[in-house]
């Protein structure tokens, strides 16, 4: 009788992943410290969403294949949530988010593509990615002397221009 009465809470909307590739062999062993090189993609309705870098102000959006990015390792795939937004306003979104991320706005320390996937993660669940994901970026003052000129700089911010035109 007692088992009748608890009903599991039905899961709606759609589900949205966080994908994490190793970037670097060294992660076997950093892995287990809590520390890794990480890139990381955001899986909703079929397809991976993920940010890179240019030397232009075009989006640094990439839409892939989940699970396929450039012959990378998966070392996980996370359910982070689910979004109730469904699939086209869920490309509406990502098309918006992509004016905020313009390829020359990319940094590795400071605006990078786990920057990305936590902000749409938060966006779409309300729900941040794992803090492992980007620790390091986070603890860059441990190795930022080693890095090579110009990746300690925090980026330019995508700026909205106003619509002055006034009739």
């Amino acid at each position: 009788m007692l088992c009748g009465m608890m009903r599991k809470k039905k899961k709606t909307g759609t589900p949205v992943y966080i994908n994490v590739y190793d970037l670097m062999p060294v992660n076997s062993f950093i892995y287990w410290f809590g520390l890794g090189f990480f890139h990381s993609g955001v899986q909703v309705y079929g397809v991976e969403y993920a940010f890179g870098g240019s030397d232009n102000s075009r989006p640094g959006i990439l839409k892939l294949e989940p699970k396929h990015f450039q012959g990378l390792q998966i070392r996980k795939s996370i359910l982070i949530g689910r979004t109730e937004m469904d699939e086209q306003e869920c490309r509406e979104f990502i098309k918006k988010m992509a004016k905020e991320y313009p390829g020359n706005s990319y940094n590795i320390i400071f605006r990078n593509c786990n920057h990305f996937a936590n902000d749409v993660s938060k966006r779409l669940t309300k729900k941040s990615i794992p803090g492992w994901i980007n620790r390091l970026a986070r603890l860059n003052f441990l190795y930022s002397c080693l890095l090579p000129d110009g990746w300690n700089e925090t980026p330019p911010r995508a700026v909205v221009a106003a619509n002055n035109n006034k009739k």
